[in-house]
């Protein structure tokens, strides 16, 4: 991959990372929850999702599963129902005691809020959609294939985490200011309808747009 074309590919991502969605929406809720360091893991599994999506539009894959309206709808209308799931334990979620300056956040298990990134992000077909739209037009089909998708599944890799890690980091903030119990209560539905909206975003998605 030419300098030249890297560099327009690093701008790229950095806009498509930094455009809010249900990526940067878990990371928020999870930086909210769990604090950094332990919310943090969540971006791990969106790159682990990120990584599998690069992975099949590498592999051909990625235009046979678009071209498939069963597996458009099946993998979307996943996405959607998982979306629902998160908001609904969103909205449930208890308020914390923050009365206490030692009071501590409750403890997600790591491989727990891996698998939920990465089924974030593994379940947006928008997503896939669009990187087999985009990804071809950085690649140099004369020049060999799997070292170019290396370099541009680590770039968008490494963009995303440090992206990820201002949400994450932002909503760990913001947790601090958050002392009473109502304060709390309103954010966690914030981010339940936060998660609804993206829900009814990708339940809008047709087929016909591909």
């Amino acid at each position: 991959m030419e300098l030249q074309t890297w560099l327009a590919f690093f701008a790229a991502c950095w806009v498509i990372s930094l455009s809010p969605g249900a990526g940067a929406i878990a990371s928020m809720s999870s930086g909210l929850q769990y604090g950094f360091w332990r919310g943090y893991w969540n971006a791990l599994g969106l790159q682990v999702g990120l990584a599998v999506q690069i992975a099949i539009v590498g592999a051909g894959v990625g235009a046979i599963l678009t071209a498939s309206a069963t597996a458009f709808y099946a993998i979307k209308w996943f996405g959607v129902a998982y979306l629902v799931y998160l908001a609904v334990k969103q909205w449930r979620a208890l308020p914390m005691d923050m009365s206490d300056d030692a009071a501590v956040r409750p403890i997600g298990r790591p491989l727990a809020l891996v698998f939920r990134g990465f089924l974030v992000n593994i379940s947006n077909p928008k997503a896939l959609v669009f990187m087999l739209a985009v990804l071809p037009q950085f690649i140099n089909p004369h020049a060999p294939l799997l070292m170019q998708y290396l370099v541009i599944g680590v770039t968008m890799i490494c963009v995303d985490l440090i992206v990820m890690a201002g949400y994450t980091g932002l909503a760990s903030k913001v947790l601090r200011l958050l002392r009473t119990p109502k304060q709390q209560k309103r954010m966690n539905r914030t981010f339940a309808g936060l998660f609804i909206g993206a829900a009814a975003f990708m339940a809008t998605l047709r087929k016909a747009v591909v």
